[in-house]
């Protein structure tokens, strides 16, 4: 009778990377902080825009109830155009809560302060159509990610803005140095940015910075 050998079962354990779970955890802070950071940030934002309203309402500006009127329906059309085209757009529920309360201020008959609102909940409608328009255009790239709110750019020196994310991409525009864009998201070394009419496309890193920093 030929002797049966014990049965061996193979365990393949996997011994976690310590520098790697040092580097995740390190990362998930930072992701905490600056979470933090926007939320501080949007909030000031929002206090200052009430005490720009509140000016307006006491000094009585010039704007008139025709150009309060007219500046709130612009912005309900602009807010509707970026709704039917995404209505999950990151902007929208910012837009609604300016756009409610450019209502509110020109029920109040404080019409520059309503004015000021409105203007605010274009700029923001402009933005994610901006935003939208390049996406459609070159389409999301691997790797690309959606900064958390739109960045105010500046462009440092004459930029080729491009269809996709790389020099053997296609020159869509040049724009000169000093040009406003907004920075949508990024990939690698590239940023997807808008500019105030609209256009869109993707710019060197290396070309943009904080307005009025002259660099990074």
């Amino acid at each position: 009778m030929t002797p049966v050998s014990p049965r061996t079962d193979t365990v393949r354990v996997t011994v976690p990377d310590p520098e790697l779970q040092r580097r995740v955890s390190e990362l998930e802070l930072q992701l905490l902080a600056r979470d933090a950071q926007i939320e501080r940030l949007e909030a000031s934002l929002q206090d200052a825009r009430r005490e720009v309203v509140r000016s307006l309402a006491r000094l009585q500006t010039t704007a008139s109830r025709a150009e309060a009127a007219s500046a709130l329906a612009e912005a309900d059309i602009a807010l509707q155009s970026l709704r039917n085209r995404d209505a999950q757009a990151p902007e929208l529920a910012q837009a609604r809560a300016l756009l409610e309360m450019s209502t509110g201020e020109f029920g109040k008959e404080n019409y520059g302060g309503a004015l000021y609102l409105a203007t605010q909940v274009k700029v923001l409608a402009t933005a994610g159509s901006g935003r939208l328009a390049g996406a459609s255009a070159s389409g999301v790239q691997p790797g690309e990610t959606a900064f958390a709110v739109p960045v105010p750019l500046q462009t440092t020196t004459r930029a080729n803005v491009r269809a996709g994310p790389g020099t053997d991409q296609r020159i869509l525009f040049t724009v000169d140095a000093g040009t406003a864009l907004t920075g949508h998201s990024y990939t690698k070394e590239w940023v997807r940015v808008s500019d105030a009419s609209g256009r869109a496309g993707w710019v060197y890193s290396n070309l943009v910075g904080r307005p009025g920093g002259g660099g990074r």
